[in-house]
This record gives structure tokens, C-alpha cells and sequence, in this order.
């Protein structure tokens, strides 16, 4: 669309999770190949997209159209060489973390128990057969929904579904099925969400020949190793509650996505997190890329568990939003803003403590020779946290003046 695009990222390369793998769901294309692609698209854009790798964002001033952003490139952030860059809006897009078990969870520790992404990576790196520790595997038993559906009393419980962990564990069955027909999979799972097209998946991996085993939340599978050898003791729901044991040679848990860990970039742009931790949007189907800050954008799974298309369609919906902010050229204010009386006020500094949004700064007053606070109309959302904390009475905010209230409910007496 023709707009100059500065991409931070903080990693040495571009790419992210994508560029670790050679087959995507549900198109089997190469997270690799299509990263290389999109780089070389960059690379016909010129001077249009600067890429700054192993960088952060560090702080952020102004408002929507005119932020000031600045950037700290290698080190820390003290350390940083910083740049500072004007731009009319910034979209969010830090992906997420997998979870990481913890020591002894569904035997997390032993040897032979990995996680998902680790054994995608085992797959990936196989060549004609998957061997684990020098040994070529024979079995492989999944475990479904480890770091997501938590209960509620578990400490910093991830209470969501990840969405995306039952497609990502059935789609790399099915590679290991293509690698070695040999090889035993068992599913153990609570349930199975292959949502939308993605059933396909689901019945293709049965008809390769893994098998399903559903368990109740409150009896879930025990994995142990006696003589060295992994076991895994689970009830099926299918089968009457029949206990059933299986010997395997690896034991992966299908970890689900948990929230990368951003708190100096939530500190600087001010952005709400939802329960869950993720980014928060302002509504989820009437405005679901935009923020409480204006010209702050969320895309992806900084916003909440994604897969790849559902990614993709996240950030064309922020690039729209944010193009079409900058290409219009203005914006339309809302009007019930705070605002301050100047006889009244004595700058105390707590309405500037009290706003959510740094709407309200100190300035001087030469007329009068003072210091007052000074309200940004353009970042201002009405919302009247500053009204009650002003000693003087000087600040209100506009169509809700202490007056107008009154007006009104005395104009209520008289009618009643």
C-alpha cells in the first residue's frame, strides 16, 4: 500500500516459529520456503521496509499518527544502541511461548518424556526413520492438553484451550506414520478439537493406524519408568474405565501456547492484558485487532493461541486498521475529553498519577505563573479517573461537569 514499515524484531532472524519447520497443517507447505519468500518480497520493496533485528522496543511517547518510538539494538537495554523512530502506528506482533512442564508432570524428567515442539523438531531432523537417544523409535504415546485447561486452583493456571495443539499433534502423527508405517501411536486425550477443515486430519491419522484413548480429567494418565522402560497407566472413558498400560519409547506432551514474556514492551505501550494474559483487544468480533491505545494494533498470537492461518488473517486485519489510519491522514477525536480549569489548579501531579492513558502532563502556566496540568485531548478517553483525585476541583471532563450533574438531578426533584 505503499507505506514505509519499520519491523523490529527481536531475534537474530526473521521468521519465528515458521522458520523451524519444513512441513506446515494444514497445507504441507514449508514454514521455511515461505519465510525465504517473504523475505525475498522485502528485498523487492527497497528502502520501503527496514528490518531491525535483535532489537527491542524501549519506549514510546506521543499519540496515534505521531508516535515517537525508540528502538535498542544488541544488549541490553542499557548497554543498547537506541534509535529513535517517528510513526504513525504500531502493530503488535510477539507470538507466543509453549508451555514448560514441570519437573515430574506426566513424568516430565524422565528420560524419553519430551514435549511437542521438541519431538516436531525430532521428526523434522529424521531421515528415513525417527531414533531417540540412538535407538530407533518404535512407539510414541501422546499426551493431550498438558499446560492448557489447567483448574483454576493450580498456581497461574492456563484455564483456555490453545486451539491449535490437538491439528499440530495429528498432523505430525501423520508425518511419523509417512516416515515409518512401524511405528505404534497412542493418543490419550481429554478431547479432540480438529475444528473446521481440520477433521480431515483427524480421520486421516486413523486410518494410518493411531489410536484414540479418551480419559477423564480427574484420572489423568500416569507415566513412570520401572526398569528403565517408559509406562504409561491411563483409564479409557471408551472401554468402561478399563485401565490399560502401554509400554512406549517416547511419552511427548502436547504442551499448549502460553503468553511470551513482554513485560518491559507492555510497560512501554501501555497495552491491557486479558485474563488469560495475552493481549487484550477493545472488543473480540466488533473491533478485534484494536486496543485502548489508539494506533496500537495486536496481531497474531500476542492476542491469544493462533495457528498459522488464523495468524495471517489477525495481521492483515491490524495492516488494514493501521494503513488505514496513516493513509487517511486525520482522525476523529472524541470530544468528551478532561480538562482543566488554570485558576483552579495547583499542580499536585495526581490526575497525572491516576491516568491510564498519560493523557495528562505538568506544563506552565506563564500568564499566571504557575505550574498546571495540562491535558492531551488526543490521548484522553473520557473515562474520568482524574475528576475524583483533584483536591481543587479544577479538572472535569466535558458533558459530565460536577454542574451538569447537579442540573440534572435537581431537574429530576422538580419533576418528581
Amino acid at each position: 500500500m505503499g507505506i514505509y514499515v519499520y519491523l523490529i524484531e527481536q531475534e537474530e532472524k526473521v521468521g519465528g516459529w515458521a522458520s523451524k519447520f519444513s512441513v506446515m497443517y494444514p497445507h504441507d507447505k514449508s514454514g521455511k520456503e515461505l519465510v525465504s519468500e517473504l523475505l525475498a518480497e522485502i528485498a523487492k520493496r527497497g528502502s520501503k521496509i527496514t528490518i531491525f533485528t535483535n532489537a527491542k522496543l524501549l519506549k514510546k511517547a506521543g499519540y496515534l499518527g505521531n508516535f515517537e518510538i525508540t528502538i535498542g539494538i544488541g544488549g541490553n537495554a542499557d548497554k543498547a544502541e537506541t534509535i529513535n523512530l517517528e510513526v504513525g502506528a504500531v502493530i503488535v506482533a510477539t507470538g507466543f511461548d509453549t508451555y514448560k512442564p514441570k519437573q515430574g508432570e506426566f513424568g516430565y524428567g524422565l528420560k524419553g518424556v519430551i514435549t511437542l515442539p521438541e519431538f516436531k523438531e525430532m521428526v523434522e531432523a529424521s531421515n528415513g526413520k525417527i531414533e531417540y537417544d540412538g535407538k530407533q523409535v518404535k512407539s510414541v504415546t501422546y499426551i493431550y492438553c498438558v499446560g492448557s485447561r489447567q483448574k483454576a486452583d493450580v498456581e497461574n493456571a492456563n484455564t483456555y484451550c490453545s486451539r491449535y495443539c490437538c491439528n499440530a499433534t495429528i498432523h505430525t502423527s501423520t508425518l511419523v506414520s509417512k516416515i515409518d508405517p512401524t511405528i505404534h501411536q497412542f493418543h490419550l486425550y481429554r478431547d479432540i478439537r480438529t475444528y473446521g477443515k481440520y477433521e480431515t486430519l483427524y480421520e486421516e491419522t486413523q486410518k494410518l493406524g493411531s489410536l484414540f484413548l479418551k480419559f477423564d480429567e480427574d484420572e489423568p494418565p500416569v507415566v513412570d519408568s520401572p526398569n528403565g522402560n517408559l509406562r504409561v497407566r491411563v483409564k479409557d472413558l471408551l472401554t468402561d474405565r478399563e485401565e490399560i498400560e502401554i509400554s512406549s519409547d517416547l511419552v511427548v506432551l502436547v504442551t499448549g501456547m502460553v503468553p511470551r514474556e513482554n513485560s518491559s514492551l507492555t510497560n512501554a505501550l501501555k497495552i491491557p492484558l486479558g485474563r488469560d494474559r495475552f493481549y487484550n483487544e477493545i472488543h473480540p468480533k466488533l473491533r478485534p485487532v484494536e486496543t485502548v491505545i489508539d494506533g496500537v494494533y495486536i496481531a497474531g498470537a500476542a492476542q491469544g493461541p493462533k495457528n498459522s492461518s488464523e495468524s495471517v488473517a489477525s495481521a492483515l486485519a491490524a495492516a488494514s486498521k493501521a494503513a488505514g489510519l496513516v493513509m487517511k491522514g486525520y482522525t476523529e477525536l472524541q470530544p468528551l475529553v478532561a480538562y482543566v480549569d488554570p485558576d483552579k489548579c495547583e499542580w499536585c501531579g495526581l490526575c497525572s498519577e491516576a491516568c491510564p492513558y498519560e493523557a495528562i502532563e505538568k506544563s506552565t502556566d506563564e500568564q499566571r505563573g504557575k505550574e498546571i496540568a495540562t491535558v492531551a485531548g488526543i490521548l484522553c478517553k473520557g473515562c474520568g479517573g482524574c475528576v475524583p483525585v483533584c483536591p481543587t476541583d479544577a479538572i472535569q471532563v466535558k458533558g459530565y461537569e460536577d454542574q451538569t450533574i447537579m442540573d440534572a438531578i435537581d431537574a429530576l426533584l422538580e419533576e418528581a
